[in-house]
Parts: C-alpha cells; sequence; structure tokens
C-alpha cells in the first residue's frame, strides 16, 4: 500500500515541503531513498525501537521510502515522526485518514516519546503556504509553531498520542497563542534601564542618536568607566519590535535552535556578546551545514564586541561586507543560503595596552607608539563603517554617590520612537530603508541639505581630520538623526558639529 506524509525542510530561514513517500510491498528489504543524510538513515532503529515501545510492530515486508523533491538534500532527526506515522499507515496498522491535510515533525527517542526539533516556525509558515489544515509537532514546540494563525497546531508527547490521535480516541486540542498580549507584557520588559546609570551623560547621548538612527557605535574608554554596562542597556531604547520584524527574528533563532522550550515569539530585540576569541565562521555562519552565526542571529538587534582589538584581524574583516549589504551569503557546491544580517554594531575598547591613554587621574605606561599599534589592529575601512566613535571617561565620586536618578530608558525611548517615525514617514515606499544608516548616496543628496555655514563647518573638518568620502556621508547621516530628535527638517550647523564630534578616532594626535 502506498501512502505519502508531508514534512519539511529547512534552508537558510525558510521551509519547503517533503513528501514522504512510503510503499509496503512483497519482500523484505528497508530501503531509503531522496538524499538523506546519516541522521535520517539512522530514524529506521529509532523507529523501530518506539514500535516495541508501544506494541507495535516493524512490517515483515519489503518499505520502501521515498522523500521527494529528491534532488534536495534531507537533514537531521526531525523525520523521525512522518516516517513512523507513514509506514504505519501504509503497512495497515492505522487508517490514513486525514494525513494529506497535515503536515508532521519530530524526533523519537527510542521509548516513543517526542523530542524536540529545531526550525520549526519556518516550517509552520510554509504549512499553512501550502494549505494543511494541521501541523503535528512536538510538544515542546508547539507555543513556537502556534504564533501562525490560520493552522492548528497540535502538540504531542509521544508516537502513542499521536496514534490516538489519529484514530480518534484522544482529542488533542489546537495550542493557541494571544500575539498581542505576549506583545504587551512582554515587549518592553527589559533588565538593564538607563536610569540605573550615574553620569555618562555625553555617551548616552551619542548611545540615543545610535538607537534613534541605526546607527554603529564604538566607546573607547578605560578599564570600568561603564562601556559594557552602557552596552547592556542600549536593546532598552531601540524602538520595539513589530510583528514582522519579531517573526523574522524568532526564524533565525529557531533554525539556529536557540529559542528555549515554550517560547512562542521573541517580543524583545536580540543582544548578542560574543567572546573574542570566536571563529570568522562562529561569527558569519556557515559550516558543513550551514547554520546562522552572531551576525544573523543578532538581526533586528544589537551585536555587542567588548575588546574590539583583542578579536582576531581575520575575524573582524568578515564585518565590513555584512555592515553594508546587511544580508550574509553562504555559498556551498550545490546550493546558496541567504541569512539577514540588519543589525547595530556597538564596540567597545581600552585606549592603549594598558588601558589608561587620556585618562584624568592615571598615568599611561605605554609609549605613543605602542598606542598606535594597538589602534591599529582595527582597520581603518572597518572604523570607516562605525558612524559614531565616542570616549568615555570614568565617573567621579560626586555623581556616583549622587541620589538623584537619571531618565529612565522609556523616557529615551519615546524621543527615540519619534525619530525613526519620522524616518518611517520619510522612506515610506522604498524597500530596505527604515532609517537613516541605511540612507544610500542618492538618499543624502536628496534628505541632507546643508546651508552655507554647515557646509564651511564640515568643509574644514573634512580638510584638517583627512576624512575618508564614507566617513563624511557617514557625518551625514548622524547629522540627519540627530536634526530628526530634534524634530527639525534641516539640519543646522550645530548638529554638524555634534556630528564631527563623534569621530573622536579621526581627531589628530588622539593617539599621542
Amino acid at each position: 500500500m502506498l501512502v505519502k506524509t508531508y514534512a519539511g525542510a529547512v534552508f537558510g530561514i525558510e521551509a519547503v515541503t517533503v513528501t514522504i513517500e512510503v510503499d509496503v510491498s512483497r519482500g523484505v528489504r528497508y530501503m531509503l531513498v531522496g538524499l538523506p543524510d546519516a541522521a535520517v538513515k539512522e530514524s529506521q532503529q529509532r523507529i523501530e525501537s518506539a514500535f516495541r515501545a508501544i506494541g507495535l510492530k516493524w512490517p515483515g515486508w519489503q518499505v520502501v521510502v521515498n522523500m521527494a523533491p529528491a534532488d534536495i538534500r534531507k537533514e537531521g532527526s526531525s523525520y523521525d515522526l512522518p516516517l513512523a506515522i507513514g509506514i504505519l499507515a501504509a503497512s495497515e496498522q492505522i487508517d490514513p485518514g486525514n494525513l494529506n491535510t497535515m503536515m508532521i515533525t519530530g524526533e523519537l527517542s527510542l521509548d516513543g516519546m517526542v523530542k524536540p526539533v529545531t526550525g520549526v516556525l519556518p516550517m509552520a509558515l510554509q504549512a499553512k503556504a501550502e494549505g494543511f489544515h494541521t501541523f503535528i509537532v512536538p510538544k515542546a514546540n508547539a507555543t513556537e509553531a502556534a504564533v501562525v494563525d490560520g493552522i492548528d497546531v497540535i502538540g504531542v508527547e509521544s508516537l502513542s498520542e499521536l496514534l490516538d490521535y489519529l484514530r480518534g480516541t484522544k482529542n488533542l486540542d489546537p495550542v493557541k497563542v494571544d500575539i498581542n498580549a505576549l506583545f504587551e507584557t512582554e515587549g518592553n520588559r527589559y533588565e538593564a534601564d538607563f536610569a540605573d546609570v550615574k553620569g555618562q551623560d555625553s555617551v548616552k547621548r551619542a548611545l540615543e542618536v545610535a538607537a534613534a538612527g541605526g546607527h554603529n557605535l564604538i566607546m573607547i574608554g578605560p578599564p570600568g568607566a561603564g562601556k559594557t554596562m552602557l552596552a547592556r542597556r542600549l536593546p532598552s531604547i531601540i524602538p520595539p519590535l513589530t510583528l514582522a520584524e519579531a517573526l523574522e527574528t524568532t526564524k533565525i533563532h529557531s533554525v539556529a535552535g536557540k529559542i528555549d522550550d515554550h517560547v512562542s515569539l521573541m517580543t524583545r530585540r536580540p543582544f548578542r556578546s560574543p567572546h573574542h576569541t570566536i571563529s570568522d565562521i562562529a561569527l558569519v555562519g556557515g559550516g558543513t551545514v550551514p547554520q546562522p552565526g552572531e551576525i544573523s542571529l543578532s538581526h533586528n538587534g544589537v551585536l555587542f564586541l567588548d575588546e574590539l582589538p583583542e578579536f582576531r584581524r581575520q575575524v573582524l574583516e568578515v564585518l565590513r561586507q555584512p555592515l553594508e549589504d546587511r544580508v550574509i551569503t553562504i555559498s556551498r557546491a550545490r546550493f546558496t543560503v541567504d541569512y539577514p544580517a540588519s543589525f547595530m554594531l556597538i564596540a567597545s575598547m581600552n585606549p592603549c595596552p594598558c588601558g589608561f591613554h587620556n585618562h584624568p587621574d592615571k598615568e599611561c605606561l605605554c609609549s605613543p607608539g605602542m598606542v598606535q599599534k594597538y589602534l591599529n589592529r582595527i582597520s581603518g575601512p572597518l572604523l570607516d563603517r562605525i558612524d559614531i566613535h565616542i570616549e568615555v571617561v570614568p565617573v567621579d565620586y560626586e555623581k556616583l554617590a549622587a541620589k538623584a536618578s537619571a531618565e529612565s530608558s522609556s523616557i529615551v525611548r519615546a524621543r527615540v520612537v519619534r525619530a525613526r517615525q519620522r524616518q518611517s514617514d520619510r522612506y515610506s515606499g522604498m524597500n530596505g530603508i527604515y532609517c537613516n544608516a541605511q540612507m544610500t548616496s542618492a538618499l543624502i543628496r536628496q534628505y541632507c541639505h546643508l546651508d552655507s555655514s554647515s557646509e564651511s563647518l564640515l568643509k574644514l573638518a573634512m580638510e584638517k581630520r583627512g576624512l575618508s568620502a564614507r566617513a563624511y556621508d557617514r557625518i551625514l547621516k548622524v547629522s540627519r538623526t540627530i536634526a530628526d530628535l530634534e524634530g527639525e527638517e534641516s539640519i543646522r550647523a550645530d548638529h554638524i558639529s555634534e556630528a564631527i564630534n563623534y569621530r573622536n578616532l579621526d581627531r589628530e594626535g588622539w593617539a599621542g
């Protein structure tokens, strides 16, 4: 008897439907075709053991399984459950019933329990797009899949529970998730708040400008000045995720297996902080079976690189292309995978090897040559792609001991949201342009008009500091954001002046 069941295969952050055709006929062999990998081939032992655990028998006939389309490689253990159901239906141990209206995914353990798998959200979206009525998933993945409206998501804990459901002897209610309630309760809840930060007004202002325009930023300062503390509070002032952004972010983390059990949707912007020993593949993504790296996991959020000069030069250089294109392309002989990579890069570094160059109280023990050599670990092209360079100085005792609380993140976020709304209105209808940091050269010419005093000031800065054309564009983008924060249509000289002051590493003599 020939029976078809349906599963999903994930490529990048998208899924395709896999048709599993099972034919049981005269003979004794078991054949699995359709380009399965080792994990799929090993499913026979898991399925056979699961059958014995619940009192069922492996068919005493020839079993031929084809996984179509046959030219796409099938990887992972998520095919265990649809394969098991197909074998049982083809050997007439269960009624095929409505299997043609269901997509099924899940890994089987030897005792017949169903274990969670990765990539469930992309599969759920594909199941809805293909017109399936029901999506059978491991119970631990049910809330993640239930984010998708228009399809019944059934979570099962064991193979026997699924068989009871298919036979009609047990009723399993579809899992429901209230997305609006989820956003209301979780979207604005951050453990770290700007109200906890004493002093550092200039750095908080720079972070506000960065958040308002989606700009990259680097903080330079001595150990203990608060660079990491400030960076960890940045997501609390970035505008909340939209539903589309939340779905896309959740898809990436789902594919990478980074979503906790029973979490349905990522409602807060990701903050990724990889260690400086990370490899270039772990940062960008890839591997034998391509997986998203830290760059893609920080999509729609923040990628924080602490102690930037300590990262290997090769690792830092791979950042240059995604910072411009906001997408990572991983190419293999048989296929190419695109992972989105629209993130804010926030970096921090000491100004010198000892950490006390330009410190107001402590003496630096490094020679000027050592300071410059330390800074040269970061290439000029990478620094050019960072819009804002801000110096962080230690906070004195009076500010640390002050009882008055600083502005909370919610107050700062309100200003940032208003500035982002102006940008959203300005770039409406432009594909891929949502904030000032994403402006092209043509858009800079269109929206960054300068008066004579602003032009003179910018010209003087370019000549004195020897800035590149890319740095010129960055200054204009940042000044456009500062104007948006103030609700101004035109860029004034004071906006240009503030943007120029955010290029500290371009200042002549900064390194001594």
